[in-house]
């Protein structure tokens, strides 16, 4: 689910929200919006450490996307009504969409080269947001994003939310390939990207910071709700970053 964030966020006691689902025979959703916000983000996170902080014996997976909770249970060991009556009764403890976020998330600061042939897309992406690409890089550099959810790509992060000038559309061609730490953006959004791949989001950073490690023991590095900040390099640096591992120069702390 990569929807255009929305403007107005879900209030507090809202009947419509949270919805609840089943899944197939073994699985339940639970959903707090039907578009992106930062409140409907934050209690997706929130909800998903609550009920791995409740350590229900039933519960084999838990996930997120960017407005939703999936839990996974054995429907053997616990039959779908008491599942069900189980995940209600959580939600009805707190206001999702104001709780905190999880304990634990890591900021990372990402050196990041801006423009240039590395990432040819700049100059397009701040045209559409109406700014000039030294105002984008700026407003860009001092916005710390969420990784709202990991999706598309193993390890891969959607971040956001930037300024509504970035409220800009995807393309309606595709770019046949972006290299694996490609910073592209639309609709509020910045994808970083863990693989080579095609993209409809416009090229407007790169850096060396792999995400995906498939044999390291924890082969995803982000993690839904860690914060980023994208350092602006000069071309120089980033050529000189090309032995400094899989970090790319990235540093990272523990958030309070």
């Amino acid at each position: 689910m990569t929807n255009s964030p929305s403007s107005a966020p879900v209030p507090a006691g809202d009947k419509q929200w949270p919805k609840v689902a089943t899944a197939g025979f073994d699985g339940v959703v639970v959903r707090f919006a039907d578009s992106l916000s930062e409140p409907a983000n934050r209690a997706a996170l929130a909800f998903r450490a609550a009920v791995e902080a409740a350590g229900w014996a039933a519960i084999e997976e838990t996930s997120t996307s960017l407005v939703s909770t999936y839990l996974r249970f054995d429907p053997l060991g616990c039959a779908h009504d008491a599942m069900m009556a189980q995940v209600q009764a959580l939600l009805k403890t707190r206001d999702w969409y104001g709780a905190a976020l999880p304990q634990g998330r890591r900021l990372w600061r990402v050196p990041t080269v801006f423009g240039t042939d590395l990432a040819p897309q700049l100059e397009e992406a701040a045209a559409r947001a109406g700014l000039t690409p030294d105002e984008a890089i700026q407003q860009i550099a001092q916005t710390q994003l969420r990784a709202q959810t990991i999706g598309f790509a193993p390890g891969q992060p959607y971040l956001g939310e930037l300024p509504p000038a970035f409220d800009i559309p995807r393309q309606t061609e595709l770019t046949p390939q972006v290299p694996e730490g490609a910073v592209v953006v639309a609709i509020r959004q910045i994808v970083l990207f863990s693989v080579t791949t095609p993209t409809g989001w416009r090229h407007i950073g790169q850096t060396r910071f792999r995400l995906f490690r498939p044999d390291a023991p924890e082969p995803f590095v982000l993690r839904p709700g860690d914060e980023v900040l994208f350092e602006p390099i000069s071309p120089e640096r980033y050529a000189a970053l090309e032995d400094a591992g899989a970090d790319g120069g990235a540093t990272s702390e523990v958030l309070a």
